[in-house]
């Protein structure tokens, strides 16, 4: 098992940033790559970015340009850094885990193996 803990939501204005950060614990060594996805009230989750345990990156395009998603493999940590944040980016965000090998195109999918309780951000205009 993976636990996990987000933490960093809160309220921004438009334009602004936010910093979401993710600690994994337990089965550490089993996080091949790790997650952000969004839910926005009457909505469905939605990927936003991954990276993999060798640091490769795929983001939403909603988001490209605007987020980054880094990661440190020796504190089983993945950081979301969010700028030039949109009211449309309001939403629960979710930190998640998959713990085997998969195509970096296939990490916008929500098969993941673990997820985060969520943390809320909220953007005002």
């Amino acid at each position: 098992q993976v636990q996990l803990v987000e933490s960093g939501g809160g309220l921004v204005q438009a334009g602004g940033s936010l910093r979401l950060d993710c600690a994994a614990s337990g089965r550490t060594w089993s996080t091949y790559a790790m997650g952000w996805f969004r839910q926005a009230p009457g909505k469905e989750r939605e990927f936003v970015a991954a990276i993999t345990y060798g640091k490769m990156t795929t983001y939403a395009n909603s988001v490209k340009g605007r987020f980054t998603i880094s990661r440190d493999n020796a504190r089983n940590t993945v950081i979301l850094q969010m700028n030039s944040l949109k009211p449309e980016d309001t939403a629960v965000y979710y930190c998640a885990v998959r713990a085997t090998y998969s195509d970096i195109r296939s990490l916008s999918l929500p098969e993941y193996d673990y997820w985060g309780q969520g943390t809320q951000v909220t953007v005002s205009s």
